[in-house]
């Protein structure tokens, strides 16, 4: 009785809240707390321009949308060519596709009202026909466009290919020849063809900066050479292996071409066990780094054991190294051997025989190593500080699955994570999950 006293006496000495105050609180404070004044209502219309600019740059498209039906004023601002510089065009058929495809009135609409806005433009397609198709159609009509980036992305199979390459080379022509200012293109997987790329030079030659245009089977290297010869600001380029020559090496090291900063080379495996890969000589691309010193050789393999026998027999100048499937411990020493410029490795699989004498003649030879990633391979605690040790702390990125880790006599796993973190200098532990 005496504390339930005590806290009335306290609660009683508190001063009572007007209530002119409590308005004022109710309409600072109500809307934060699901509360609401029915005297005081709040004017939306009144909000200043940028903060509802602002506030329409943080919502999703369909939110944006609804919110611009608040009044005439946001409905003004939804339309602002700000708001349509950046678009994504999701394209599908709801029986083949999980894609949300946007809406056709809102096609139309960017296409009457914003096609003029549009800076920053990709298509992402499923693996039917029609959209693909639907996508052409759309380009098409972008006559007043001032597109920046373009990119073209097929979500599963490239469904861009079964679309006819007049039908596809027609719809680019009119972004090729009316933005006048392309500086990205991402073509991946697309009947893209020489004629095509030339209009691209031909109007854009002074912007183009990043072209990508891998499993293109009707670009050939005369195709490349037009884009190199006449794009003098051009830094990355991206191709497939199948087109690669040494032949174009030693053209794109003439005096007269760009110095790319990034030559990214999909090696892919199309009719497994019926294509024999060329090889490449070392000749050819001394030359290549010679002319672009600076270059980063990003290469992706996407073959089988059997395919690899074509690679790096000799020195080449390859920077970045990516695995997407098996490869041998053979292929593996080789690139300890034969690549002095690798920056990066990723192995995805390699099977149940360790890899401590590779991994060691790597960190040997390879100086400019920074980042390694190993999936399901195998390598010993041993070997793998040893790896560490020869590396030190210039190993920026070690993604290492804790299964390819196999304990020893010499390390246990919770030993090894102290010598690891020693040697790099930060605390380091095993990913649960690729990060690559």
């Amino acid at each position: 009785m005496k504390r339930a006293r005590q806290k009335f006496v306290v609660e009683s000495q508190v001063p009572q809240t007007s209530q002119k105050n409590k308005k004022q609180k109710t309409c600072l404070y109500g809307s934060s707390f699901g509360e609401s004044d029915p005297h005081a209502s709040t004017d939306w219309g009144s909000l200043p321009h940028h903060v509802i600019l602002r506030i329409f740059q943080f919502l999703p498209l369909v939110d944006r949308a609804r919110a611009s039906s608040v009044c005439r004023k946001w409905n003004e601002i939804f339309h602002i060519p700000d708001l349509w510089r950046k678009f994504e065009f999701e394209l599908s058929q709801p029986a083949t596709s999980y894609l949300k495809s946007t809406h056709p009135d809102l096609i139309q609409q960017i296409i009457k009202r914003h096609a003029d806005h549009l800076q920053y433009v990709s298509f992402k397609v499923d693996s039917s026909t029609e959209s693909a198709e639907a996508a052409c159609d759309i380009l098409s009509q972008l006559v007043n466009c001032s597109i920046k980036t373009l990119g073209l992305i097929s979500t599963a199979k490239p469904s861009f290919m079964n679309v006819s390459k007049a039908h596809f080379a027609s719809a680019l022509t009119v972004v090729f020849v009316n933005s006048k200012s392309l500086s990205s293109i991402k073509i991946d997987d697309t009947p893209l063809d020489d004629p095509s790329l030339k209009v691209l030079v031909a109007n854009n030659s002074d912007t183009l900066k990043l072209l990508k245009m891998s499993s293109c089977p009707h670009v050939s290297p005369a195709g490349i050479l037009c884009v190199a010869d006449h794009c003098h600001g051009l830094k990355e380029l991206a191709l497939n292996y199948y087109i690669l020559s040494d032949e174009l090496l030693l053209a794109l090291s003439s005096e007269k071409h760009v110095d790319l900063e990034h030559l990214r080379i999909d090696v892919v495996s199309e009719n497994p066990g019926q294509v024999e890969f060329h090889t490449i000589k070392k000749q050819s691309w001394d030359a290549f780094v010679k002319h672009s010193p600076k270059v980063n050789i990003v290469m992706y393999f996407f073959l089988y054991e059997e395919e690899f026998d074509a690679f790096f027999r000799e020195e080449t100048p390859v920077t970045h190294l990516y695995f997407g499937r098996a490869v041998s411990k053979a292929m593996l020493g080789r690139i300890g051997m034969n690549c002095p410029r690798l920056i990066e490795l990723v192995v995805c699989a390699n099977g149940l025989q360790p890899l401590d004498d590779e991994l060691i003649q790597i960190a040997e030879r390879c100086k400019n190593l920074t980042a390694m990633g190993l999936g399901e391979c195998e390598v010993t605690c041993r070997g793998f500080i040893e790896f560490v040790k020869m590396c030190g702390g210039r190993l920026n990125q070690l993604s290492i699955m804790e299964e390819v880790l196999i304990p020893d006599n010499d390390y246990s796993l919770d030993r090894l994570y102290l010598e690891v973190s020693k040697h790099l200098g930060r605390m380091w532990f095993p990913d649960m999950m690729p990060t690559w």
